[in-house]
């Protein structure tokens, strides 16, 4: 009966991924009207959140709905990119045509899956399809009204930010929240590799689903980071700079939160013992 974060995300998949907060706010004398057109967002795609919508998940679905969970963010973060890569481009249906009418169909997949998921051990939950439809709000939703989805043309847009409670690893379809990452991307450096938690935990209450969440995508969010800084400090310090500088803190890291997800389950049910163990990771090259 539990959530888990590869999921990244209990608000993940609601989450409106926004486009640039700040464009179009700064005002100076000397901006022209084309200026302002450009720093205008083209509004952000906004989805109806899954996570809080299922019952509680059997131990044996957790790692199918966690994936499907993170898929589901990764599908919006795609969506907000191509809405932003296009501005200008297609007539007025093109964003529901080109971006929301394609998201629609992914997200009723993946719902599809994580209800099979649940329904193989327990009652498959009904009626996620209604779900699946997002829509464009903000300065997109406008310029579609006056028969131009994207009249607000050009944006920087931070899409694939999520909300307050997201998306460490939303973006890259990592399958393992708080397990493996293959992050950095770079085979001489190597990769740092964590022990799964997701999948020693015991069956999380309902109550504690949204936390136990937050804090397995953070987890794989400090795992993510670790691997950026070990490609980003390559050939610095001495024999020992990876253990004192990246791997000892994360270890610290994780220990931290693996701690929080402990207590969250024992706060309704039995609190899980042992998992300090799976604080430390290792380089692998």
């Amino acid at each position: 009966m539990a959530i888990i974060g590869g999921a990244a995300a209990v608000a993940l998949t609601g989450a409106i991924v926004a486009g640039t907060a700040l464009a179009g706010e700064t005002s100076k004398s000397g901006s022209n009207t084309t200026t302002a057109r450009t720093l205008a967002s083209p509004g952000s795609i906004s989805c109806p959140d899954v996570a809080s919508k299922l019952p509680a998940i059997p131990a044996s679905a957790q790692a199918e709905v966690a994936r499907n969970l993170t898929l589901l963010q990764t599908q919006i973060n795609e969506a907000n990119k191509r809405l932003v890569d296009t501005v200008g481009q297609g007539g007025p249906n093109f964003v529901n045509n080109a971006i929301l009418g394609p998201l629609k169909d992914k997200r009723v997949a993946t719902v599809n899956r994580i209800a099979t998921a649940i329904g193989r051990t327990a009652a498959k939950p009904q009626g996620l399809d209604a779900l699946a439809p997002c829509t464009l709000n903000g300065a997109g939703a406008a310029g579609a009204n006056n028969g131009n989805a994207n009249a607000n043309a050009g944006g920087n847009a931070n899409a694939g930010k999520g909300n307050g409670n997201a998306n460490g690893n939303a973006g890259k379809g990592n399958a393992n929240a708080g397990g493996n990452a293959n992050a950095g991307g770079n085979a001489a450096v190597g990769t740092i590799s964590c022990p799964d938690v997701a999948s020693k935990l015991p069956a999380i209450p309902a109550t504690a689903q949204a936390e136990v969440t937050r804090n397995l995508t953070l987890l794989q969010t400090q795992i993510n980071e670790a691997n950026k800084r070990l490609v980003d400090t390559v050939g610095q310090g001495g024999p020992n700079f990876v253990n004192n500088a990246i791997l000892g803190p994360l270890a610290d890291k994780r220990k931290s939160t693996i701690d929080r997800i402990a207590i969250s389950i024992g706060r309704t049910a039995a609190k899980p013992q042992g998992l300090d163990s799976l604080a430390a990771c290792t380089l692998t090259k």
